[in-house]
């Protein structure tokens, strides 16, 4: 690996993510908090679960920011081939193109990522604190891990409040609070944006849509000929679709599905 490779913006925003995150537990230790009053009464089980979740919380950073997104393959395989020959099967409505960069065959819900330079299956955006693209593979894991993250940030926040004591003389109380109290303010920032976050994808799965089809409807072709979202099969089926993969199959036969559904005449 050069030397170079190692100040890549991908490599400083996951090192500075975990410095952060690590600092920030270990200010909550340090000061005079329920964390560390619990730790000093013997009572380990609280701060093993915080520790853990913690770390957890990190894993799963690491773990979506690192994965592939689902990349459409620049080199198609022979099944993919296959597929692409099968196009014609598939109807004529449908708006299958070819991306102006990557020059592959854009699957519906795909869209090209200047950032990462690939095109992205069911792409939902592109996460700068993350230096990846949330998209059809790891978005159930970003939905997870923010869930997580705010359960961590918001236990964290209780715990930084429980040290901070007003009752002092405004220089003592700065040398001995200033630090923790920074922490919260950061901590209250942190969890406002999680939650509005983890409430926005909530939705969006919930609707079976994206970020950038949310955003960009009156852009996307196979949205704008529709006057409602032709992937949306229910809050049941979608969250089933969405965490576990069912019902399966492509966008492509659940648009061409709808279509059907939509211009069947009515009994």
């Amino acid at each position: 690996m050069a030397p170079w490779a190692l100040l890549s913006p991908g490599v400083l925003v996951r090192t500075g993510h975990t410095v952060l995150t690590w600092g920030i537990t270990l200010v909550l230790f340090l000061h005079d908090t329920e964390l560390r009053q619990w730790e000093e009464q013997g009572e380990l089980l609280l701060p093993l679960t915080f520790l853990l979740l913690v770390l957890g919380s990190l894993l799963l950073y690491l773990t979506v920011s690192l994965m592939d997104p689902g990349y459409v393959n620049v080199q198609p395989q022979p099944q993919e081939e296959l597929k692409e020959e099968q196009t014609a099967m598939v109807p004529p409505a449908i708006p299958l193109r070819r991306c102006r960069y990557c020059l592959v065959l854009q699957p519906l819900r795909a869209r090209h990522c200047r950032e990462c330079r690939r095109c992205v299956r069911r792409y939902d955006h592109h996460c700068p604190w993350m230096e990846n693209c949330v998209g059809e593979r790891n978005h159930p894991l970003f939905v997870v891990y923010l869930a997580l993250q705010l359960v961590v940030l918001l236990w964290g926040l209780y715990l930084a409040w429980s040290g901070l004591r007003f009752f002092q003389p405004w220089g003592l109380w700065l040398r001995s609070s200033g630090l923790l109290f920074a922490t919260f303010l950061l901590l209250s920032l942190f969890s406002l944006v999680a939650s509005l976050l983890l409430a926005s994808h909530l939705y969006l799965v919930a609707s079976n849509t994206t970020t950038w089809e949310f955003i960009s409807s009156h852009r996307i072709a196979y949205l704008r000929q529709r006057p409602g979202n032709p992937f949306d099969r229910g809050l049941t089926r979608n969250l089933a679709h969405f965490f576990c993969g069912w019902p399966s199959g492509s966008w492509e036969t659940l648009w061409a599905e709808e279509e059907e559904e939509g211009s069947s005449p009515a009994v």
